[in-house]
């Protein structure tokens, strides 16, 4: 049996995990779910109202404009892309979660030294 990462993991990283996907290229929400899926390698599959209330919150910042596609065929879809302010807000969750992974690692794998 696969393991799976718990969501309380994942809890306030999904908007640096939207802004990573956004990074690449313009995407729409399903589209987004599934390269969110496939980047985990199948480790992880984020809730679609997860996913939806990130959007909203992440334009309202300023981190992501979305605009409607001109699809020929089907139902139109609402693609999502990342903004200059996005790619900053990016950058510093990505250096804030590499410190406290730095930390997190000394907490649960250091030993403890003599207190001198």
């Amino acid at each position: 049996m696969g393991k799976n990462i718990s969501t309380d993991l994942i809890r306030g990283h999904t908007d640096t995990i939207v802004l990573n996907v956004l990074r690449h290229g313009d995407s729409y929400g399903y589209e987004i779910y599934k390269k969110i899926v496939r980047l985990s390698g199948n480790q992880y599959q984020l809730k679609e109202a997860t996913l939806y209330t990130a959007f909203r919150r992440l334009e309202k910042e300023g981190s992501v404009e979305s605009y409607w596609g001109d699809e020929t065929q089907g139902g139109r879809r609402k693609y999502y892309r990342i903004t200059e302010a996005g790619l900053r807000h990016y950058e510093q969750n990505k250096a804030d979660w590499n410190f406290a992974k730095d930390i997190l690692d000394k907490l649960i794998e250091g030993g403890i030294e003599n207190e001198e």
